[in-house]
């Protein structure tokens, strides 16, 4: 698994980026009810992000570091660059209470930008792994 995560970080780092489509460099971080979430999206082609990321919760015993893919809909929606909606699905790694195992996640998102660099975000998801949250982006 560790070689899996260090191999999607280092393609991540390295790919091809198109900066003038829908899937850009993105910092997103914020909180959800039980916890911190933050993670860095990279392109990997015009519709697609991958990204490290992680989560806690409020009390530091549960961490998750996860691997991140989103595939976005704004050309499908027709959507002004303002806005982005997309979808995707997280593996990883999770400890909580010294136990550790595998974890994983299907999430949807979106994000309004009230400026050139800053937008809020908004992420629901199920499974085991990062779920989101809701908080801000910051456009690199």
């Amino acid at each position: 698994m560790k070689k899996i995560l260090l191999s999607l970080f280092v393609v991540c780092l390295f790919g091809t980026t198109d900066l003038s489509a829908q899937a850009q460099k993105y910092l997103n971080f914020g909180g959800v009810g039980t916890g911190l979430y933050a993670s860095l999206e990279f392109p990997v082609g015009s519709l697609i992000t991958v990204a490290p990321a992680a989560y806690t919760d409020w009390d530091f015993n549960r961490f998750v570091i996860a691997a991140k893919g989103n595939f976005y809909f704004d050309d499908l929606f027709s959507l002004t660059p303002d806005w982005d909606t997309y979808a995707g699905v997280n593996v990883g790694w999770r400890i909580e209470d010294n136990n550790g195992g595998a974890n994983w996640g299907i999430h949807v998102g979106g994000r309004w930008f009230w400026s050139d660099r800053w937008g809020l975000n908004a992420e629901f998801g199920g499974g085991s792994g990062v779920n989101g949250g809701v908080g801000v982006t910051y456009k690199l």
